[in-house]
């Protein structure tokens, strides 16, 4: 399995952008879009023709089905993408003030080293309870 590594990132226009440095052929797919799902979508597309124009050029690429993407995500494109987190709460859990942390969502401010990792921790928390949950 080869892993590509994307990231995605909300540019000043709005619109959301998906880019690896991951070449498949003569290519380094990418993906944009108005939500994230959308430029993730479009980013998929893009590694499919970009293994056809590969192929249909005698250039080897990876099987579709060997390739697994891994996302590294913004803050605006990550609260875009996982649109169902309670920021409030979310706030409360992390232990940040709600207000910075709707600039971070907004894209109005970013967060220092110290706070992204308090956001990565409450979100690795969150997983671990959600994959130990059974219904």
């Amino acid at each position: 399995m080869q892993e590509i590594k994307a990231i995605i990132e909300k540019g000043a226009d709005g619109l959301y952008a998906v880019r690896t440095d991951f070449k498949i052929g003569r290519s380094f797919p990418g993906g944009f879009g108005d939500s994230v799902e959308e430029a993730k979508e479009d980013f998929a597309a893009a590694i499919e023709d970009a293994i056809e124009d590969a192929r249909a050029n005698g250039i080897k690429s990876p099987e579709k089905e060997a390739l697994k993407v891994v996302y590294k995500y913004d803050m605006p494109s990550f609260f875009n993408y996982f649109d169902f987190i309670n920021v409030a709460k979310f706030a409360a859990l992390v232990g940040i003030n709600e207000s910075k942390l709707r600039q971070y969502k907004s894209g109005i401010a970013y967060p220092g080293e110290k706070t992204t990792k308090k956001i990565l921790s409450a979100v690795g928390r969150i997983g671990s309870e959600l994959s130990s949950a059974r219904l």
